[in-house]
């Protein structure tokens, strides 16, 4: 058999995605069903498909959040993968056209807007102050003001504020109130200053961010039409003169990016060849590289939401040069750059994640 390397090339239009067989593409076909067959036990199981239930159950109750879902839910549906190596499709499950919440994979598309703002000069230096580019009151403290770039694509920016009737707080893991330290000084996962940042891009691109992806990303890389990139009911702000809404980065209230694993395995591909599509360099190497490199506080983090094999910590069953695009639910978008490989699993728990790596990894042969 050649060598399955020699034949790399990014996907066709939708229309004409190539499918291989896992032989032809240098898998065993029985240790790749067996992979399959893993993420589909019961037992193994992610977030129920109600998810307007399953978040007004988790947020209902907190100390800091009155629980209220600010953007649109829907139902999501099974267990669904797809694995595509050298640009084609060896295998998928479940429902892989269906458009569904993707949680916090929301914040890597967010994150490479602000990718395409710092290609083209709309950001100069990611150790700039946003303050010195955004002034809409939300940077006005002397805490805030010394917010980076840099400090928010890496959840250490340690904002301060309400957004969105959202105190920082509520976005905190488990809703724990922890006062505020210097920006760059403390690694927290936080949604309510993630969306401080979609709304600081929103303002530097003076334009829509769903518009911004769709014409520099998601239609250069033949994704279908059929995602769409939800904000709250409230988070709509004027901009020349027109009513715009600032997205969320992740489904926490509602909202964020809803996508099929069709589209986001062609995102993968797009990160998984460092910003290249074709003969397009759609966002440079150099962003791909810095969105890769570990975050000195948090080394398993690039950029939202880049999580990274650091030491192997994150899936030991994988070499500490994979990554994936990761969200709740859970959903992962997993590249694997020496195979030339990006893998989609939604719906499946994430704790198992590791143990469904192992199979696929153990099914390559070539």
């Amino acid at each position: 058999m050649a060598n399955v390397t020699e034949v790399r090339h990014d996907p066709g239009p939708t229309n004409t995605w190539e499918f291989v067989s896992p032989d032809e593409a240098g898998f065993a076909p029985e240790g790749l069903q067996e992979a399959i067959e893993y993420t589909q036990d019961p037992v193994r199981a992610g977030d129920p498909p109600d998810l307007a239930t399953h978040l007004a159950r988790q947020h209902g109750s907190k100390e800091h959040d009155d629980g209220a879902i600010l953007g649109p839910t829907k139902t999501h549906g099974p267990v669904t993968g797809l694995i595509l190596r050298n640009g084609s499709i060896v295998a998928e499950w479940g429902e892989p056209e269906r458009v569904d919440m993707t949680f916090s994979i929301s914040k890597s598309f967010l994150s490479t807007t602000a990718g395409l703002a710092w290609d083209r000069g709309l950001i100069k230096d990611l150790d700039d102050r946003v303050a010195n580019y955004v002034d809409d009151g939300g940077y006005a403290s002397d805490h805030n003001a010394q917010i980076t770039w840099d400090h928010s694509l890496r959840q250490i920016s340690e904002w301060d504020g309400t957004l969105w009737d959202k105190p920082f707080s509520a976005g905190n893991p488990d809703d724990v109130y922890l006062e505020p330290v210097s920006p760059g000084t403390r690694y927290e996962y936080n949604d309510v200053r993630v969306n401080r940042l979609a709304l600081s891009l929103l303002r530097v691109w003076n334009r829509p961010l769903p518009e911004v992806l769709k014409a520099e990303v998601m239609d250069p890389i033949g994704a279908s039409d059929t995602w769409v990139w939800n904000g709250y009911d409230n988070s709509y702000v004027e901009i020349d003169g027109k009513q715009v809404q600032s997205v969320s980065g992740g489904g926490h209230w509602g909202g964020g990016m809803w996508i099929s694993a069709r589209d986001h395995a062609r995102f993968g591909h797009l990160t998984l060849r460092r910003g290249r599509w074709g003969d397009r360099q759609i966002l440079s190497e150099k962003w791909i590289e810095m969105a890769t490199t570990p975050t000195g506080l948090r080394p398993t983090y690039g950029f939202m939401n880049y999580f990274l094999n650091t030491d192997r910590e994150l899936f030991p069953s994988a070499p500490a040069n994979h990554f994936y695009h990761g969200g709740a639910g859970a959903n992962r978008v997993w590249v694997a750059p020496e195979l030339d490989m990006v893998v989609v699993i939604r719906w499946m728990g994430a704790d198992p994640f590791d143990g469904f790596v192992e199979r696929v990894l153990a099914a390559v042969r070539s």
